[in-house]
């Protein structure tokens, strides 16, 4: 009897034994656990956290201009996600890595995608006519991406039917009621803030920020490091130039004069290319509004008119406004536009493209304002206009 009896409680411990054994052990991580910080030089927007077992932690700071809200997220490798345990309080959403379906909301997103070869992973887009990417366009026209209304008003049903992992969201503030439906449906959205970044290089180094999505970082680096050394290069090549003309942006809407802040994106551009801003003592880093009495007095005699809103011609602009012929970039017809290069449907290629490859607008410009430096070089945003 007391065989049996032993024989069974030794049995019982074997079986507790194996059971404990196969059973997944619960990994709790906290702060503690940082392994490593990415390397984000230019851009002040995000910043992602390497914890131990590959877990990415991705902070967005500035979703949008002035934002009072930040957003944390926590990315977890699939074959890890039952063995971890992250406090849900801690993070706006937690998802599984790499993934497998994604909805992106803005044309910025589809280079970064594209440059890091997950393009076939995206599944949505709201107002894809905007898309200018022939890669993209070609799977949009086969059917791989889903038209899924406009940015501000997604098709929430639509969305949710696909049942992506992720969307990538992007907003001007934080009153976004489709995604505040969406997270409540268990669809993670994650934002995205490329656009609010004040530097040319800042912009793309937010490929860095979709890496982690895909288990890319290495190769995010490669692109955004050979992004950064290009730009360099090309604006050494632009402090050797003989002069440095003066330049004029913008135009009017409705009797106010919209044009880039001194402080700006665009005119960092300008300075790199070895140009003078008439407005780049103005230490704003958005737009200004002006009077077309005040810019005709400051820009009537600059050399070049570079981005005049949405004009093409110059016939258009007469038509448009009589104070345009004034200024002598107009009448030396030395005004250039991005506003005719555009894809399939109409989008505009510099929105899309130009946040992603600052190196190429800056050559553009290069080659407008210094063209014996860049002889055989051909724009790519930039045209002269009609």
């Amino acid at each position: 009897m007391q065989i049996l009896i032993r024989s069974k409680t030794l049995i019982y411990l074997l079986l507790t034994l194996l059971f404990i054994s196969c059973k997944e052990k619960k990994v709790v991580l906290n702060p503690a656990d940082s392994e490593k910080q990415m390397d984000i030089t230019f851009a002040k927007g995000f910043s992602i956290e390497k914890l131990k077992n590959g877990v990415s932690i991705i902070k967005i700071t500035s979703p949008w201009p002035n934002a009072e809200a930040s957003f944390t997220y926590a990315l977890v490798p699939k074959e890890k996600i039952a063995r971890i345990t992250l406090n849900e309080d801690n993070y706006d959403a937690i998802i599984g890595v790499p993934i497998e379906k994604i909805v992106a909301t803005s044309t910025t997103h589809i280079p970064a995608l594209e440059a890091l070869g997950v393009e076939n992973k995206l599944k949505g887009f709201p107002d894809t006519k905007y898309i200018s990417s022939i890669k993209t366009r070609k799977r949009i026209d086969d059917g791989f991406v889903t038209e899924l209304g406009n940015n501000e008003s997604l098709n929430t049903e639509m969305v949710l039917a696909m049942k992506p992992d992720v969307v990538i969201g992007f907003s001007i503030n934080s009153q976004n009621k489709t995604y505040e439906t969406l997270q409540r449906s268990n669809i993670p959205v994650v934002y995205n803030g490329d656009w609010a970044e004040e530097t040319p290089l800042g912009k793309a180094e937010w490929i860095k920020f979709f890496a982690p999505f895909f288990n890319k970082e290495v190769q995010a680096d490669s692109v955004f490091r050979a992004i950064e050394e290009s730009y360099a290069q090309a604006k050494k090549l632009a402090q050797g130039a003989k002069k440095t003309p003066t330049v004029l942006s913008g135009a009017m809407y409705k009797d106010v004069w919209y044009l880039p802040a001194g402080k700006s994106w665009a005119a960092q551009f300008l300075d790199d290319a070895n140009a003078t801003y008439l407005w780049q003592e103005n230490q704003e880093t958005g737009s200004l509004s002006l009077s077309w009495e005040s810019v005709l007095s400051k820009g009537k005699k600059a050399d070049y008119w570079i981005g005049p809103a949405q004009f093409t011609s110059y016939k258009a602009m007469k038509e448009a406004s009589a104070h345009y012929a004034q200024f002598t970039s107009f009448q030396n017809k030395k005004a250039y536009t991005f506003a005719n290069t555009k894809g399939a449907t109409g989008g505009l290629l510099y929105y899309e493209l130009a946040p992603q490859r600052p190196d190429l607008v800056l050559k553009d410009l290069i080659h407008i304002f210094h063209p014996e430096l860049l002889p055989s070089y051909k724009t790519v945003f930039f045209k002269p206009l009609e």
